[in-house]
């Protein structure tokens, strides 16, 4: 099974394709989409969904999973955030994937066995799970990859 996590975000949304074949992940790509801080919201928008599509078209993933919003402090920035997940669930939802949504302490707890772990703590178990040498960067890239492997953990076991 293919899956692809994503991070959204605005200024950077955060991706991770994986195949998760007999209970063992593997990376297929991972990156950043990033948009101009000062670029008008449609535009950014806009670019979210040209790049993630052209991902979404080279890596063909059946599922997506993607991370819940939390009630964040500052109202801009969720809406913000929010703008950019509807965005990645629109086109993931025009490429027929499956759409799976979870939240950051479930991701937290199935990566680390521990619902208040740390970013560093979660990386950390990204780079074990991939059996990769360094932890995935930026931490957008990283918390997609996490979304990915929970997504294989959740859908091996259904």
């Amino acid at each position: 099974m293919r899956i692809i996590g994503i991070d959204p975000g605005t200024g950077i949304l955060g991706f991770g394709v994986i195949d998760v074949v007999r209970g063992r992940t593997r990376l297929v790509t991972a990156g950043v989409i990033t948009t101009p801080a000062h670029t008008p919201l449609p535009e950014r928008l806009e670019e979210i969904y040209n790049g993630l599509s052209e991902i979404i078209a080279e890596t063909k993933p059946e599922v997506m999973a993607i991370e819940k919003l939390y009630f964040a402090q500052n109202v801009t920035t969720a809406m913000s955030v929010s703008h950019a997940r509807g965005v990645a669930m629109l086109t993931g939802q025009q490429a027929r994937l499956r759409l799976e949504e979870y939240t950051p302490l479930q991701i937290k707890q199935t990566m680390t066995g521990y619902g208040r772990a740390t970013k560093k703590q979660v990386q950390e178990m990204v780079r074990i799970q991939l059996g990769l040498a360094e932890v995935p960067k930026p931490d957008d890239c990283a918390d997609a990859l996490a979304a990915a492997i929970m997504c294989g953990f959740v859908l091996g076991h259904e």
